[in-house]
């Protein structure tokens, strides 16, 4: 597509600094081998927590919302999804699982956008896996719904079909023939998708599976472990911004690249320090275990329970971690909500 032509990619080119973050996660990249063998249980938690973390933040993000305690249970499957939120929380689950599980037969294909797509929406009436009927705008609104600017308007639905196609075979050529740089190549083909925003609603949530699937088909296996969905939650402003600015004259070929490229890669580094903090932690390598709390207490978006830093530290006694967060709420970076099991804590300001 636009981004992933012969003409387009010669056209690139990256300074020094650029060349060193690539540079910098493939050193990451080949530290994983050594991290799964020397602590596997750890891993196994961290791959629970992002499991969750990542279908939360990337339904919320879109305003598909659940409390965190339902959102646990249906992404563990320990109760059945209630409601349109729990519903398509279920199919992104799912959506997950598949890519967790199978990421090495899924090529990037049309039937396999169409799939991951459908799976979003196989709870609900909604059919997913459609390309969309009619014109789709990406726009801002006011509360209210009144639309104040249209920030891109992506193809036709006329010309979509054709486009997506041209987008998987593009991107293989960019890979397997012209010999591009995998971690180019893939915030690039992400880029196309959202301008060409194939589907009436879920091409956001389908971009962020997508990215998840081609980065593990190059085992950059950092999403298994820390939920990339997260960090773009967290940094949701900078998300749209690094989109909206590497969109503009896309239709022309004329787009600027770069600020999306710099927050992909910005987004991937940060996941793959976090990951490297958490496992040389847990083997004593750095860091004490109640700064692994506070750590953890950091990266939480919504109220939370005791019970969840523990299943994310399954290293840390549960008393210390009831003290260290009576030291937050000292500190007055935390108070409580309710009493017993249904207590919560809560971010202060």
């Amino acid at each position: 597509m636009k981004s992933l032509t012969p003409s387009y990619l010669e056209g690139l080119s990256f300074h020094s600094e650029q060349v060193s973050v690539l540079r910098a996660l493939g050193e990451f990249r080949g530290k994983q081998e050594l991290y799964a063998r020397q602590t596997p249980e750890t891993l196994k938690s961290l791959q629970t927590v992002a499991v969750i973390e990542s279908v939360e933040s990337s339904n919320r993000i879109e305003g598909i919302e659940a409390p965190r305690e339902r959102v646990q249970a249906v992404v563990l499957k320990r109760s059945r999804p209630s409601g349109r939120s729990e519903l398509e929380i279920a199919g992104y689950r799912d959506a997950l699982e598949m890519i967790h599980e199978s990421a090495q037969y899924m090529s990037f294909r049309v039937n396999i956008v169409k799939q991951l797509h459908g799976l979003l929406y196989r709870y609900v009436a909604q059919e997913g896996g459609r390309y969309k009927a009619t014109q789709n705008d990406i726009v801002e609104r006011l509360p209210d719904g009144t639309i104040t600017r249209v920030r891109f308007r992506p193809l036709s639905p006329v010309e979509t079909p054709q486009a997506m196609e041209d987008l998987c075979s593009r991107y293989h050529e960019a890979i397997h023939d012209l010999q591009v740089e995998p971690l180019i190549a893939i915030p690039l083909a992400v880029l196309d998708f959202l301008c060409i925003h194939p589907f009436a609603d879920g091409n956001g949530r389908t971009a962020r599976l997508l990215t998840l699937l081609l980065l593990y088909h190059f085992n950059y296996r950092v999403g298994h472990y820390i939920s990339l969905e997260r960090l773009f939650e967290q940094t949701k402003e900078g998300y749209y911004r690094s989109l909206e600015a590497s969109s503009q004259k896309w239709h022309r070929a004329e787009h600027d690249p770069y600020p999306w490229l710099q927050y992909f890669w910005g987004i991937l580094l940060a996941a793959y320090k976090e990951f490297e903090q958490r496992v040389t932690s847990v083997r004593g390598d750095h860091g004490s275990k109640s700064d692994m709390i506070r750590a953890a207490v950091k990266r939480r978006l919504a109220p939370f329970a005791i019970s969840e830093i523990e299943r994310e530290l399954p290293h840390v006694s549960r008393d210390l971690v009831r003290l260290v967060l009576r030291q937050l709420r000292d500190e007055g970076v935390l108070r409580s909500t309710g009493k017993g099991r249904g207590a919560k804590w809560v971010k202060v300001g």
